[in-house]
């Protein structure tokens, strides 16, 4: 086996380990050493995706087997973290069901090409797509971590005075109402990206199965 394709492999095997500490309440601050697990790993097998195709290209050792697990490894890590974002909260559900979406139409449109010995290539768009929902899932990430530590910092702070129960409920607030929109706007970019990218892909791509859409 090619050392690329050991690096991918890593990659898919460091995935269980991220769904679990990523699985935690997000929201919960006595977790947050779990969510900078969550983080560490996420970056870290993010960059294996880069490592990975510079090793292959560098010491071609692109292969077959390279070419089917290196995208299938890409779409569970993200698609991980999706579902589970969908799950604390902190990403709408229709959001991460039009991201999905765009992947499966473009996975089956890739399919069909395949049978008609057509290559999709990868566009600059869907390599935009990849970096910008990677960007998101970690900004999402390191919002719940700045602030769970905010609210760490005003209970040592002020605990004494006020009580930690009272302080606790209000960095709650803060986080809630903030994350409202910092979450939306990630969430946006990363669909629209998401959805601008699909469409070019089918766009440029549309004779492959125009004939049993217009017959």
């Amino acid at each position: 086996m090619t050392a690329a394709n050991k690096i991918t492999l890593t990659r898919i095997a460091m995935i269980p380990f991220f769904i679990y500490f990523a699985a935690q309440p997000m929201a919960d601050i006595g977790k947050v050493n779990y969510v900078i697990t969550a983080l560490v790993l996420f970056c870290v097998a993010s960059f294996t995706d880069f490592l990975d195709g510079y090793v292959a290209r560098k010491y071609n050792q692109v292969t077959d087997f390279g070419k089917f697990v290196d995208p299938l490894a890409d779409k569970l890590l993200v698609t991980s973290a999706l579902v589970l974002f969908v799950e604390q909260g902190a990403m709408a559900g229709w959001m991460v069901c039009v991201i999905l979406a765009r992947e499966l139409i473009i996975t089956s449109l890739r399919v069909v090409a395949a049978n008609k010995g057509r290559v999709l290539a990868a566009s600059w768009t869907g390599k935009v797509k990849t970096c910008v929902q990677i960007g998101g899932i970690i900004v999402i990430y390191l919002y719940y971590i700045v602030m769970a530590k905010l609210q760490l910092t005003d209970i040592a702070i002020i605990g004494g005075a006020d009580g930690p129960t009272a302080v606790a409920v209000v960095g709650a607030t803060a986080v809630s109402g903030a994350g409202l929109g910092i979450e939306t706007v990630v969430g946006w970019v990363m669909t629209l990206v998401t959805l601008y990218s699909g469409w070019d892909y089918l766009r440029k791509n549309w004779d492959i199965i125009k004939d049993g859409a217009v017959k």
